[in-house]
């Protein structure tokens, strides 16, 4: 274990902090598990943008890549392999441009601006069941539920599904911890992904027969044109939903907690709510949702300030970049005015976050709709946080809240 880090320990969910600033005093990229940590901005940005560096193993021969495949856990599982681990998001090069061109269209500001009404008839009609009853738990009665629905609206799914689609996400994406990979959570995650190809083939058969303004459509109107492979246009939407359920209930809980612990921006954004779209960036950067991700050297390089031969596991820690004083004005302060606010909450270089618009939309609505709502907000009880290096935020969020 890399002296002074370890992601296991009962607090590092709640304030995993101290850790990052240790990390960031440590010289060169130690070594964690097999990867070489990067935890500063300049380091984990210059990784991420370098197009020398890929997320997928396909720089490895077959036999290293069932290898690699077997010491992280991950064979045996027909389903995960299929559709996850060859995703657009393990993918690299011609591949992957061809699959993020294929659904880009779909991820623009103008076009997700459409969405507007949609998320706050919503948020407005879940505000009118839960204002009244004073206090609630934030995560599991508010945001847990709006990701969902507003990915499973821009894909065609059923409205009804958006809560098994959580949670089937929560088991597929929580397996890539490599701090929790159990013989469980493997379980969990392969029948995951198997009820998750279910439903999504149940959906492409039904905009097969009868298109919509969907995005499954359009991705079915791809396939037609041989843009895309069958099977990658369902590992596509179901990397689609995996990405835009959880990271995005995770910022919307700390992003809450982080208004109610810091009283004076709360006031401060009820004052001038104009700040909303910075609010929400600051949000990103004070506590990002997804805190962990690897990268391959497709070939020997020099990166840090050292040389790394081809094959060298990075792992990039965005939480810890986005508290760097070297790129931070006071890092550890929560300031929803802050400019400039250049974040790497949503990555950088080809494997930049797709959905951060759709992200930031749904953020905006909310907490525009719940403050202007309730002029009271207060916690209602202790905060339980995730557990491990995959995903930062509160698993619990008890609030109050009053519209006097």
């Amino acid at each position: 274990m890399t002296a002074g880090f370890d992601p296991s320990q009962p607090g590092f969910g709640s304030d995993p902090w101290p850790q990052y600033a240790r990390l960031r005093a440590t010289p060169g990229l130690p070594d964690w598990q097999g990867f070489r940590l990067a935890s500063r901005f300049q380091d984990v940005q210059a990784i991420a943008l370098d197009r020398r560096m890929v997320r997928g193993t396909a720089l490895f021969g077959a036999d290293e890549q069932r290898r690699m495949q077997r010491a992280e856990n991950f064979h045996d599982m027909p389903f995960h392999e299929r559709f996850v681990q060859t995703s657009m998001l393990e993918l690299d090069g011609p591949d992957h441009d061809r699959l993020r061109r294929a659904v880009f269209p779909f991820f623009t500001k103008t076009r997700l601006e459409g969405l507007r009404p949609f998320v706050t008839q919503w948020v407005d009609k879940a505000l009118d069941r839960l204002i009244p009853q004073g206090r609630f738990d934030f995560i599991a009665d508010l945001a847990a539920d709006l990701p969902g629905q507003v990915i499973g609206h821009l894909i065609g799914t059923d409205p009804a599904l958006a809560p098994q689609m959580t949670r089937w996400t929560e088991d597929t994406v929580g397996y890539f911890d490599v701090s929790r990979r159990t013989a469980d959570r493997k379980a969990r995650a392969e029948e995951a992904v198997r009820l998750f190809h279910d439903a999504l083939q149940d959906l492409y058969a039904e905009r097969k027969a009868r298109p919509r303004d969907d995005l499954m459509s359009a991705m079915i109107g791809a396939e037609g044109a041989g843009l895309l492979a069958h099977d990658e246009l369902i590992a596509t939407i179901m990397q689609i939903l995996h990405a835009g359920h959880g990271s995005t209930i995770d910022v919307m809980g700390s992003g809450l907690y982080a208004l109610l612990t810091h009283p004076g921006q709360m006031a401060r954004l009820r004052a001038e709510p104009g700040l909303m779209p910075l609010a929400v960036q600051e949000m990103f950067r004070f506590a990002p949702p997804l805190v962990f991700f690897h990268r391959y050297a497709s070939e020997d390089l020099s990166v840090a300030g050292q040389d790394w031969p081809r094959g060298t596991r990075f792992g990039l820690l965005y939480a810890s970049a986005n508290r760097d004083p070297a790129a931070f004005a006071d890092p550890d302060r929560f300031d929803i005015a802050r400019r400039p606010n250049v974040h790497l909450a949503f990555g950088a270089g080809p494997h930049v976050c797709l959905g951060n618009n759709l992200a930031r939309l749904n953020m905006e609505v909310l907490f525009a709709r719940l403050i202007a709502r309730a002029p009271s907000i207060g916690l209602d009880g202790p905060v339980a946080w995730r557990i491990g290096l995959q995903a930062h935020g509160p698993e619990t969020l008890p609030i109050t809240l009053a519209t006097q």
